[in-house]
């Protein structure tokens, strides 16, 4: 996951709707299900749908708990990074 791409998507969020996130992971989920994807093919799009998923997750932070943008992104990555080290 890179941050300064959720950060954009998150921004992409605020601007447009979460909606078109949404529809973006599930045109890229189907997407794995074709056979000719080489592995590197297939890290990228799941890099994306990690960012994606991200982004999403930071928003709800900001709608839900009211946590501003920064705050939502930094607890968010220490969240990842938390997981990551167990």
């Amino acid at each position: 996951m890179k941050l300064p791409v959720i950060k954009h998507l998150t921004q992409f969020i605020e601007e447009n709707d979460q909606d078109y996130i949404l529809e973006t992971i599930e045109t890229l989920e189907a997407l794995t299900e074709v056979p000719s994807l080489k592995d590197e093919e297939l890290d990228v799009i799941g890099e994306l749908i990690s960012n994606m998923y991200g982004a999403i997750e930071v928003d709800k932070m900001i709608k839900e708990e009211g946590m501003d943008k920064k705050a939502a992104l930094n607890a968010f990555m220490k969240r990842v990074l938390g997981s990551i080290d167990k």
